[in-house]
């Protein structure tokens, strides 16, 4: 069993953390006094910087300690993340990304012109300090602490997890003079010692003015695996004469005498703010969650051994319900019972929530917004939705198409807004919501619409419908979807070429889902993507026309009726009349071209794609089967109302029906047909 390197898991780690500060920083330029997102920057930096060195990534580590050195002013409060900042920020981010991911391609001199701008923001500003800190240096006899005592201790474990004591004294180092003494007293016998275990500890001596909150930094990520106290040095030297042994009470002889400038109290106290230790029990919590990172190809392996053992398990569920021996029949409903637990264990084994893909846009709309000149408001919500991992891998190059088309041809401009008596800025919302075993995943923004006029005029120009041709407004959009079609005026660096749309209907077809587009002139326009939860297994409903046998995706089903004669007398209608609601219905036999006649007593399957229903006429309502989805071959690819095969228990496969395919041709009949009575 191979094992993974430990490079790529740094890339993979480095990753998380990329999103996390880029999340940051973006949530920072429109929040800049948020403290709590500086913090979070600068710890994904300090991981970031503190892992590459660990890894050998020495480029990475040695940009990464600049960055932070830049990004210290901004942290003490001492600058304001302005957007121009922000900008810079993220590039220095994407120049890191590049170091790590394609260390061989990252050209230096981009480094370089980085670090040269980021200075360019702060370089004011470390001069004034610098002025200052030297009018405000103490002279002899003033009363200001001269400097801290701190005692380090460290939790046996820390190596362990990474972390080198002797690079966090070398930071401290970086405060001022220090005096080190290592405290050997808990270092056991050699027989008894562990290699990997930290064992001493460290009493320092460190000469400097600054304040506790420079010491709270340095042991920032390593709080909860050590106990570290501190005094200052005025008070202990006012506590206890020169060369005298020390004292058990730090406090001053005369309170009264303690100077204001050092309000720290002489009894030791933990560095970390008290905001902070509510926190770090929490991310200690966290961190004691076991979690294993395994490759993608083992779990799609699973998967499709998951996949062999339930055919397995509905072929031994038939032949034990053809016998008569009831013990075959215990351990067939045992297997199936663990066969189906297997199966939703696996499954959400292979879930991810798609926030992990909605927080990649975010850096998309700002860059946009700004190349554009036009000022967006991207909202998100519905994070938590679940979706396969292999499903939102093909979903981001869609959701890219969308969006940037969103905001190239939806949004209008600055101008044009404040004469529709809009407001000024736009806004993108991309949301995601569970509709059975489906994910509804819509981008919407409130631009200006479609224009049908110019798409109809476009379509007519490229010889894809006759000039005149009635048309739906439902059917001309659907042309924006046609390979090289576009409406717009000019070609640009975003668009302009007739590439994207008929990529992003490809791939979500491919996905086996479905594109819904709705507009309102002046008021935007609207996409949602219907997606299954999973391209591996679905629960699915039997059914039998004439000899063949079909699956409907039981989530698709809400009823199941019978097909009463006044329905059959009504062929030219075909709408069915359920408790008073009508239901347009299809008859499979005709869609299928099934030979013969039908059976006496035909059901009616009652299926729904969000707020649509249809009815699907068959011979026979079998009952429920656990669905293997297999691919149809590229043969079979203009075939659109399959979306797939299966294998049944007796060893015979049945075609799966698309389910979307079918609402959308009963649509197209019922609008045809109410066209052609309007006429």
């Amino acid at each position: 069993m191979s094992s993974m390197d430990p490079t790529e898991i740094f890339r993979q780690e480095a990753s998380e953390l990329f999103e996390t500060l880029e999340g940051a920083l973006l949530d920072l330029g429109l929040r800049p006094d948020d403290r709590e997102l500086v913090d979070s920057a600068f710890r994904a930096l300090h991981t970031i910087k503190g892992s590459g060195a660990m890894f050998g990534f020495d480029r990475v580590a040695a940009f990464t300690h600049e960055f932070e050195t830049a990004f210290e002013l901004v942290r003490k409060g001492e600058i304001k993340p302005t957007q121009e900042l922000i900008a810079v920020a993220l590039a220095a981010k994407d120049y890191i990304r590049a170091l790590i991911e394609a260390p061989d391609s990252a050209d230096s001199i981009i480094g370089d012109a980085i670090l040269d701008d980021l200075k360019r923001f702060v370089s004011p500003v470390e001069q004034v300090s610098s002025v200052e800190l030297n009018v405000e240096t103490p002279v002899v006899g003033e009363s200001r602490p001269a400097g801290w005592q701190l005692r380090l201790e460290f939790e046996s474990h820390i190596l362990r997890n990474g972390s080198n004591p002797l690079d966090l004294l070398d930071d401290l180092c970086k405060l001022g003079p220090c005096f080190v003494v290592p405290l050997t007293d808990g270092v056991p016998l050699l027989d008894e010692l562990e290699p990997e275990d930290c064992y001493l500890k460290w009493d320092v001596t460190l000469h400097s003015g600054c304040d506790k909150a420079a010491i709270d930094d340095v042991f920032m990520f390593v709080q909860d695996e050590m106990k570290l106290t501190l005094e200052p040095l005025a008070q202990i030297e006012r506590a206890t004469p020169a060369l005298a042994l020390p004292v058990v009470e730090a406090e001053p002889a005369d309170p009264a005498a303690a100077p204001a400038a050092a309000p720290v109290p002489a009894a030791a106290e933990s560095v970390a703010p008290p905001e902070r230790k509510r926190e770090e029990p929490k991310r200690a919590e966290e961190r004691g969650i076991a979690t294993v990172r395994v490759q993608a190809e083992r779990l799609d392996e699973l998967m499709d051994r998951v996949g062999e053992l339930v055919i397995a398990q509905a072929r031994l569920s038939q032949l034990a319900a053809a016998g008569s021996d009831l013990s075959i029949k215990m351990i067939a409903e045992e297997i199936e019972r663990l066969a189906g637990s297997l199966r939703d264990t696996t499954m959400g084994a292979r879930m991810v929530p798609i926030g992990s893909l909605f927080g990649r846009f975010r850096r998309l709309v700002h860059d946009l917004s700004r190349d554009l000149g036009k000022p967006v408001e991207f909202v998100t919500s519905g994070e938590d939705t679940e979706l396969d991992k292999t499903m939102i891998e093909c979903l981001a190059d869609p959701l890219v198409h969308l969006i940037r088309n969103a905001i190239d041809h939806g949004i209008e401009d600055t101008e044009t807004r404040a004469s529709a008596g809009k407001t000024e800025q736009g806004r993108i919302e991309l949301y995601a919501i569970h509709s059975g075993a489906q994910v509804l995943v819509t981008v919407k923004d409130n631009g200006g619409g479609l224009n049908t006029a110019r798409i109809r005029a476009k379509a007519e120009e490229q010889g894809l419908i006759a000039p005149g041709a009635a048309m739906s407004d439902h059917e001309i959009h659907q042309f924006l979807f046609h390979p090289g079609f576009s409406t717009a005026q000019t070609i640009s660096a975003l668009s302009g070429r007739g590439v994207g749309m008929d990529v992003v209907k490809r791939t979500i077809e491919n996905m086996r889902g479905s594109i819904d587009l709705s507009t309102k002139a002046g008021e935007g326009t609207c996409v949602t993507l219907r997606l299954p939860l999973t391209l591996a297994i679905i629960e699915g409903l039997l059914i039998r026309v004439g000899e063949g046998r079909y699956i409907i995706p039981l989530s698709a089903v809400e009823e199941c009726v019978e097909l009463t004669a006044d329905d059959e007398r009504s062929r030219g209608r075909n709408f069915l009349n359920v408790r008073g609601n009508l239901v347009p219905f299809l008859r499979l036999r005709d869609i299928l071209d099934v030979p013969g006649s039908p059976g006496q007593h035909q059901k009616t399957i009652i299926i729904s794609t969000g707020e649509t229903r249809v009815g699907l006429v068959a011979d026979q309502i079998i009952g429920n089967h656990q669905t293997v989805i297999k691919s149809l071959s590229k043969l079979h690819s203009d075939v659109t109302i399959f979306s797939g095969a299966t294998i049944l228990g007796d060893g015979t496969a049945a075609l799966i029906l698309d389910v979307a395919q079918l609402v959308g041709l009963a649509q197209s009949r019922a609008e045809k047909q109410q066209m052609s009575e309007a006429a």
